[in-house]
């Protein structure tokens, strides 16, 4: 059931980022960078922390640092220096490297098993401590780090005056439209 659970969240995410990318895309570019008080600042601030920190789980999830590395315009890998760090400062440009990260994230998702979840998982935090624990701990951290923060969203866009609407899970497995657990 958790490999069922994680599969779900996956789709989950990918779904309320793309409405929520779609509401961001309606405000002006200044709206969405405003600082209203949240921890990364803004809609733009939070958004980017959240693409960061996905891809740098991932890279420890599957060992490839060189697939979820953010790259700039040239195609150069841009230096993690902070989970603050804006990644791409162009909105188009995050919300794309946002839906390739999420089509990665289901794909990733859609290989768990029981067998590779109770194993130990070992990684380096980004101050380079060693850590340890099941892996099951690690991807249900991942998913909850996404609904935390796009929580956050939710009320930085209510400060900007748009209305997320529904953003429960049980919405998500609720609609017809979606493409839902496996």
């Amino acid at each position: 059931m958790p490999v069922d659970q994680y599969r779900a969240l996956a789709r989950y995410n990918a779904w309320m980022n793309r409405r929520l990318y779609g509401l961001a895309a309606g405000l002006p570019d200044d709206e969405r960078r405003r600082d209203r008080g949240a921890f990364f600042r803004s809609i733009h601030g939070t958004l980017n922390h959240l693409l960061l920190a996905d891809r740098v789980w991932l890279a420890r999830f599957t060992g490839d640092r060189d697939r979820y590395a953010s790259r700039d315009g040239a195609g150069a890998v841009i230096a993690i220096t902070g989970l603050a760090q804006e990644l791409y400062a162009g909105f188009d440009d995050l919300a794309r490297e946002r839906a390739a990260t999420d089509a990665d994230i289901v794909v990733w998702a859609d290989g768990l098993d029981e067998d590779r979840l109770a194993a130990t998982f070992r990684y380096k935090t980004m101050t380079g401590a060693p850590s340890e624990h099941p892996l099951w701990w690690a991807v249900g951290h991942f998913f909850n780090h996404q609904t935390h923060h796009r929580g956050q969203v939710t009320t930085l866009l209510h400060q900007a005056g748009v209305d997320p609407g529904v953003t429960d899970l049980i919405a998500f497995l609720r609609d017809p439209g979606i493409d839902g657990p496996r």
